[in-house]
């Protein structure tokens, strides 16, 4: 994949999200204000882009998945508001930049994640208009991933295994993983399916897929805090080891971690190419997601 396509691709998946985003006017202005900063702070804007991704390879047409696309980077923004605060990560920066407590306080930044769910649900609801007969289920799989049985379930569970008398093993720290990580990856290839008219059994292959992206996602990251650099990562290496934070490698070692990605990654790929009408810029995404060097 070469770098401007990509680049072509995050700004026109940026345009989406940009569009939707609530007008800084009236008593709540402070609050929206703080919503829009924590969005257009940057980011990857992977989620939507994988969700528009699988829709189009499944040949989905028309802008009913404009909506669910933002409401995917407005429910990822809050969760990053949410873990950024003193109470949970206590992070000032993020991407260069003022996390949103710091910017604004504690309690707008509060808000300002409160807002941006609901806000997300008020938005994918916008795709009503189009009359898409698989909306009901597009929004059941955006609740369920994002929730207790999803992200926050895996949110929950992280903070338990920080706890000095908790005992992490590998099934926990793949519980962790897969509902933190890979269930909003999942939801949003899987929506990108659903809206697109997708054989339930279909669906269910794109749930493994991005499964496997998203562990083997987060794995990598832990090989990257052990065997990268400060200069290339951007930020300090080491700190999971100096935290006494359970990863995969201090489970499992390096070696087995490095094979456990090119497997997982190895399926997912090969699991998106073998639908019929293949996209080979998401597979080439896919693949530069899971090996990537920071």
């Amino acid at each position: 994949m070469n770098k401007k396509q990509l680049e072509e691709k995050t700004k026109q998946t940026e345009e989406i999200i940009f569009k939707y985003l609530p007008k800084a006017e009236g008593a709540q202005k402070p609050v929206i204000e703080a919503m829009n900063y924590s969005v257009l702070a940057g980011g990857k804007r992977l989620r939507p882009m994988l969700m528009k991704e699988v829709f189009e390879m499944f040949g989905g047409t028309g802008e009913v998945i404009e909506p669910f696309m933002a409401a995917m980077e407005m429910i990822h923004t809050y969760s990053l508001v949410h873990d950024d605060l003193p109470a949970m990560d206590n992070d000032e920066y993020r991407r260069g930049k003022k996390t949103t407590w710091a910017q604004f306080d504690e309690c707008t930044a509060i808000l300002a994640g409160d807002g941006l769910l609901n806000f997300a649900f008020e938005t994918a609801l916008k795709a009503e208009k189009e009359n898409n007969p698989y909306l009901v289920r597009a929004l059941g799989i955006l609740a369920n991933k994002a929730g207790i049985y999803g992200m926050i379930g895996g949110q929950t569970a992280d903070i338990e295994a920080e706890k000095p008398e908790s005992d992490v093993d590998g099934e926990k720290l793949l519980f962790i993983h897969e509902h933190k990580t890979a269930a909003l990856i999942q939801a949003s290839m899987m929506i990108g399916a659903v809206l697109a008219g997708a054989s339930k059994v279909d669906v269910d292959k794109i749930e493994k897929c991005a499964y496997n992206i998203g562990i083997a996602f987060q794995i990598q990251d832990d090989i990257l805090d052990v065997t990268s650099t400060l200069e290339v990562l951007g930020k300090p290496i080491g700190s999971d080891e100096k935290n006494h934070k359970k990863t995969y490698v201090s489970i499992y070692g390096l070696e087995r971690s490095k094979d456990d990605v090119k497997k997982l990654s190895k399926e997912a790929i090969s699991i998106l190419a073998s639908f019929g009408q293949r996209n080979l810029f998401l597979e080439e995404l896919v693949e530069q997601l899971i090996n990537r060097e920071k």
